[in-house]
């Protein structure tokens, strides 16, 4: 019998196979949502095949009728470079060049099937043209990581608790050099400026509000056309790669806000990347949303899950990210997310739960503890969705922790109420504990609570200025003894004045004033705190880390609560007094008799208080108060929270008894 002859698709498969990234079983992994490591395969790649270096392309587009890679190297014309589509039905279409190398600018040139003839930049770009050049850039990072101290110390800890005080920020504003333009600092000069900032503060994280690439400032982030790279605008990924290093060996820990919720619809982007709807759903009702303007991803799409999965590895992988913020959870969750009767279609169950959605996120929090169980990932989700924090076996969503948002709203209506009149809305700043353990929370007072005409937080307190001052050295010490984990956005820590503008600096210029340095010092000290007090993080999320003393003093706007660890000398004690009135010998139940010493009042002199402080030794007496044996009487500061805690147990009845 003579050598059967081999078909020509065969032939095909063997010579683009020697020109390809993919392997069958990638192209399965794929097609079936479950490649998340999508990023060593598609987009560009500067590499070597068959003995010769060059730039490798791979690009996604089933509905195309023809694609190529224009630029420079071409004179941007749409016939040379073309790609060639795999033969496996994936969509995927590939080519290798060997007259394309790093730092060329490019975009891929679609014809589609449709008719379209679409110029786009690369989905998987890991580098992109500065805003508003749309252009990705062949980019292969070279950086040289210094941090393996804190991966291992991350790992370690895994699992345990601590302390997350996170300063939210974002990059193009917390700083900028007036004298150069009014320019915002490069990733380089945070690297230097913010590390040593973040650091003399306290703080135990930085949050960057979206660092991927997007074509409007003044989206914040928000609008993201490039998923995998970091904006060009204050430098290379080595150079965001090198202030995540910075950061990490100055003990300090990244988030970044994801947004895997929607997208712009920008010529060059995701929107009908092929002529078609291929990252969105094609119906209005499914794919656009109303809020935003943008376009919404289908999570149904194997392809487009694997994509976002891909993503979401590739920032915890090559950037050593120790946490995602997920943005917009709700919007995802509801089939009817701020759409009217009519504008919205319900699940095959008739229900208006997102199914799909609910599906990715699951798998999405699966993927990402499987393979970096030491990092965390965090929900920004406004409605009462259960098991948000909760692991998937249990039918939760999968999050490390959720944004209480109720916390935060009522808190701030509270305290934006005259004094005189927060007796009649005890029930506002004491009705959070009524649900405080349902999910991991974290609170949140972030960028969101500072624009659109909000103001900023100081101009949300009442009063003259030194009760505004005063209200908010109180608000960040009542957070801070909540249970919980701590979000504040940057300017918050001084008592900024205005209404943060992503186009200005934040106005530092106000630390020249006591009062400003007056909060920046409790706010150093509060960070101090909350990580040498074991009480204050070890049970944020259990009940047994909380206890009520007394929340019915509705007359006085007097709170007093408890926070616990495990041993006795752990144990502390907070009392927040609501209103500009100093209380003295105003006396509070303890479970235990001895010595007691007031460790933080937040009206202290050198934070700019009226100096209503409790030294020296505060004895306990055997007088029962708030149904406890023991109690002591104190001063309450004006405007003021006061944390006592235990200093020496006494075997005999003290001095009063």
């Amino acid at each position: 019998m003579g050598k059967k002859k081999e078909s020509p698709k065969t032939k095909e498969h063997s010579t683009l196979e020697s020109n390809s990234l993919f392997t069958d079983f990638d192209i399965h992994l794929f097609k079936t949502g479950k490649h998340f490591k999508l990023y060593e395969k598609m987009g560009s790649h500067v590499t070597t095949m068959n003995g010769k270096k060059g730039t490798y392309f791979a690009v996604w587009a089933p509905n195309a009728r023809a694609v190529s890679v224009i630029g420079n190297f071409n004179g941007w014309n749409n016939g040379k470079h073309t790609l060639s589509p795999r033969w496996d039905e994936s969509g995927i279409w590939e080519g290798f060049f060997t007259d394309i190398q790093k730092g060329e600018a490019y975009k891929y040139a679609i014809h589609s099937n449709t008719g379209d003839y679409l110029e786009k930049a690369d989905p998987f770009a890991t580098f992109a043209e500065v805003p508003p050049k749309t252009a990705s850039i062949v980019w292969e990072t070279n950086y040289t990581w210094k941090d393996k101290k804190w991966l291992e110390k991350r790992k370690s800890e895994a699992g345990k608790a601590k302390p997350y005080s996170v300063y939210e920020l974002h990059i193009g504003s917390w700083r900028r050099k007036l004298e150069d333009g009014n320019r915002s600092l490069s990733y380089g000069e945070l690297a230097t400026e913010l590390v040593e900032y973040v650091k003399e503060m306290g703080f135990t994280h930085v949050e960057f509000l979206p660092v991927m690439e997007h074509p409007f400032f003044g989206s914040w982030g928000y609008q993201v056309t490039g998923y995998y790279a970091p904006s060009s605008r204050y430098g290379a990924p080595e150079d965001f790669m090198y202030l995540v290093d910075c950061l990490h060996q100055a003990g300090i820990g990244v988030i970044l806000d994801w947004v895997p919720s929607h997208f712009p619809g920008d010529d060059h982007g995701l929107y009908k990347f092929d002529g078609t709807h291929l990252y969105e759903h094609e119906d209005p009702r499914k794919g656009f949303h109303p809020d935003w303007k943008s376009y919404i991803f289908n999570y149904g799409r194997d392809e487009v899950r694997s994509i976002l999965i891909s993503n979401a590895i590739y920032w915890l992988d090559r950037f050593h990210i120790d946490g995602l913020r997920v943005d917009a959870v709700a919007s995802m969750l509801y089939l009817d997310y701020s759409r009217k009767e009519g504008e919205w279609i319900p699940n095959q169950y008739g229900g208006r739960e997102n199914i799909e959605s609910i599906v990715f996120l699951k798998e999405f929090n699966e993927q990402v503890y499987s393979q970096f169980p030491d990092i965390i990932t965090i929900a920004e989700e406004s409605t009462a969705w259960p098991g948000v924090s909760r692991p998937t076996y249990l039918g939760g969503l999968g999050f490390g922790q959720k944004w209480m948002m109720g916390w935060m709203h009522d808190t701030l209506h509270y305290f934006q109420n005259d004094p005189v009149h927060r007796k009649y809305h005890q029930n506002e700043i004491t009705f959070s504990i009524m649900y405080a353990f349902t999910e991991n929370f974290m609170l949140p007072l972030s960028h969101d609570e500072v624009v659109h005409g909000k103001g900023s937080l100081m101009g949300r307190m009442p009063g003259d200025e030194w009760r505004r001052f005063a209200n908010l050295r109180l608000l960040f010490g009542y957070m801070y003894t909540h249970p919980g984990t701590k979000l504040l956005f940057m300017g918050g820590e001084f008592g900024q004045t205005s209404e943060w503008n992503h186009d200005h600096s934040l106005d530092w210029h106000l630390l020249q004033y006591a009062p400003h340095k007056g909060v920046r010092s409790l706010m150093k000290d509060l960070n101090t705190l909350y990580k040498q007090e074991p009480a204050l993080y070890k049970y944020a999320f259990e009940e047994r880390g909380f206890e009520w003393v007394d929340y019915s003093d509705h007359q006085n706007s007097v709170m007093i609560y408890q926070r616990k660890a495990d041993e006795k000398d752990e144990l502390l004690l907070v009392i927040c007094n609501f209103t500009p009135q100093t209380m003295a010998q105003y006396r509070i139940g303890v479970p235990y008799r001895g010595q007691w010493k007031e460790i933080f009042n937040s009206d202290d002199l050198k934070y700019g208080g009226s100096g209503a402080i409790n030294q020296g030794k505060l004895h306990t007496s055997p007088i029962k108060y708030h149904n406890r044996d023991y109690s002591v009487a104190l001063t309450l500061p004006p405007l003021g929270i006061t944390v006592i805690k235990l200093e020496q147990e006494e075997a005999e009845f003290d001095i009063g008894s």
